[in-house]
């Protein structure tokens, strides 16, 4: 299980941008500070898929790097299995297995060799490492591309490696930041089959999207990120009611309304 609780980042304006700075048009924007993330709380239990919604710009990836400890935040907790990885960060580490659009692979290593890589970083031992790599390069249908460098991959085929990449050392929590984007439609069902098997293996899962469609294929719960404040954060059926729609992307707009107009 994982629990945020709280979060809040501000960062501080640059000089030019307070100058240049016409009217204020964001809310999260003071004098000094742009408050990205203000109170954003939800969690996730075991078996369970998260779907974080948000428009651009609500603070979901500053929310995202504060849980993958990229960031520290101002204020708030993340606990998992009841250790607080803010005051813990290494656990922390150990514990997520992060992906998102600015987490890479090195271009001139082949697949396998960035995989194993990344293994070794985790302290896995090289039978383990050689049983697990087997087994993703089975479940994500890598086998046609490990030898292949990373440079010369197609987006699917680095989508499938960096996925590979984030779970090698089996986290307690998996955090997947718009992990379909630009990807093709059997990559995609790839990368969906396999969030479904973590699901199966009892491994809570955070998933960042805006693909309504993802979210009623996957997720169990839904929490909803907009201007740095949680505004839902419940199960997929409480989702609907609140934005009294069974249409998702209809609740998600009814529900933005709402909160924007209150």
């Amino acid at each position: 299980m994982i629990e945020v609780a709280g979060l809040k980042k501000k960062f501080k304006l640059t000089k030019d941008h307070k100058k240049n700075k016409l009217e204020k048009t964001d809310p999260r924007e003071d004098k000094d500070y742009f408050h990205s993330v203000r109170d954003v709380s939800f969690h996730c239990n075991a078996g369970e898929v998260l779907g974080l919604l948000g428009p651009n710009g609500a603070g979901k990836t500053t929310t995202l790097r504060m849980i993958s400890t990229a960031l520290v935040p101002d204020e708030g907790s993340i606990n998992i299995a009841g250790q607080d990885i803010i005051k813990k960060p290494l656990f922390g580490r150990k514990s997520i297995g992060f992906l998102s659009g600015s987490t890479g692979l090195y271009g001139r290593l082949t697949v396998k060799e960035n995989i194993e890589y990344f293994a070794k970083l985790h302290g896995m031992k090289k039978a383990a490492i050689t049983s697990r790599c087997a087994q993703l390069f089975d479940l994500l249908d890598m086998h046609s591309f490990i030898d292949k460098r990373a440079d010369n991959l197609s987006t699917g085929m680095k989508q499938k490696a960096n996925i590979a990449r984030a779970v090698v050392h089996q986290p307690a929590v998996v955090v997947l930041d718009e992990p379909t984007t630009g990807l093709d439609i059997m990559t995609t069902q790839t990368v969906i089959k396999f969030i479904k098997g973590l699901k199966e293996q009892g491994t809570p899962v955070i998933f960042s999207t805006h693909h309504l469609d993802e979210v009623a294929l996957l997720c169990d719960r839904v929490a909803v990120i907009n201007e740095g404040i949680s505004c839902f954060d419940g199960t997929v059926t409480d989702f609907k009611l609140a934005g009294n729609s069974e249409e998702l992307n209809q609740a998600f707009m009814n529900i933005l309304t709402e909160k924007r107009d209150v």
